[in-house]
């Protein structure tokens, strides 16, 4: 690689609810790696994000034995570095330590997702995990984003939206205001609870904390298992919200027509329900064809694994033994 005389590679993706770390070697093996919990910056602050990679850093290097090694390039990759002035906090916040002195990127969790899914040049990427986002980018360099902050900035969907969807809906069919749903029976199952009065007033009360509504996600897609209109109607829509913005994307760039990939990543998306999938191909190929869909279930930092040795230089054998190092 280069010349390379350091010793090792750091990156980590951190999305709505877990943040995933590894350390590696300078051939792309994997040295050891770490799930922590979710670190947003602009919800935790930078000064604790950075504190808790710090110690995952330490905590890796001491038990495989390489203490205070060199780091050759460290990627950070976390959800909602979306405006250049976060991503620049965020990077002067790094450059602090030592294993984010000699090589560092810093970018939004979508684009990991990118390069995990696809070698190709123009390609677009649509994360739909606790929340949405999407990021593009062309052979001529230019590149598209969303702010993906939530309802402010228009967005819709994921793990966080479903839960909610399945709370609502089963509420409203509930007290008669909504369409008969079998969310009605399951959303207070999965939550431990007999009835939507008791869930309501959970929530009211704080006995059910707001962090489980991401868990009912999988709610929806076992209503439409048992053909309830009314979560298939959520579904659909979530495919929408996915096609649309993978069509603006696509505008953004100006590549239209193109054959480009869709590549598709998060939680929402790693389940592979058949329904949600053959909805977004179908939407897909009516909207923006031949634009199609590429599923990546491999973990974010993967990505942040090629894009870190990617910046190196690395030979494509080296990239495949990152790939297989950092693959499920």
């Amino acid at each position: 690689m280069g010349g390379l005389t350091v010793d090792q590679v750091f990156v980590a993706d951190g999305g709505g609810s877990k943040t995933d770390v590894a350390l590696l070697g300078a051939d792309g093996s994997l040295l050891a790696k770490q799930r922590l919990p979710a670190y947003p910056p602009h919800r935790v602050g930078t000064v604790q994000t950075m504190a808790a990679l710090d110690a995952a850093v330490r905590d890796m290097q001491a038990g495989t034995g390489t203490a205070g090694a060199a780091v050759a390039m460290t990627a950070l990759c976390f959800a909602d570095l979306d405006w250049d002035f976060e991503k620049t906090e965020f990077f002067d916040a790094a450059r602090r330590y030592a294993w984010a002195q000699q090589g560092l990127m810093v970018d939004t969790d979508t684009f990991p997702l990118l390069r995990a899914g696809t070698d190709q040049a123009t390609a677009i990427a649509v994360v739909c995990g606790t929340g949405m986002n999407c990021v593009g980018r062309a052979a001529d360099g230019s590149t598209a984003w969303f702010p993906a902050i939530g309802e402010i900035s228009g967005d819709w969907g994921g793990g966080w939206t479903l839960g909610m969807e399945a709370i609502w809906h089963a509420a409203r069919a509930s007290d008669g205001r909504g369409p008969a749903t079998v969310l009605q029976q399951l959303t207070p199952a999965a939550l431990g609870c007999t009835s939507m009065d008791q869930v309501i007033l959970g929530f009211h009360t704080d006995k059910l904390d707001e962090g489980v509504i991401r868990q009912l996600a999988p709610v929806i897609f076992q209503a439409v298992e048992a053909g309830d209109e009314v979560a298939m109607g959520v579904v659909d829509r979530q495919a929408d919200e996915i096609v649309a913005y993978a069509s603006a994307a696509l505008k953004q760039l100006g590549v239209v027509g193109q054959r480009v990939p869709i590549v598709l990543g998060g939680g929402v998306i790693a389940a592979r329900h058949d329904c949600l999938l053959r909805a977004i191909d179908a939407k897909l190929a009516e909207r923006v064809p031949p634009a199609y869909s590429v599923i990546v279930t491999d973990p974010p930092v993967l990505g942040a694994g090629l894009l870190a040795f990617d910046a190196l230089g690395a030979t494509p054998e080296v990239l495949a033994r990152v790939r297989q190092s950092l693959s499920l």
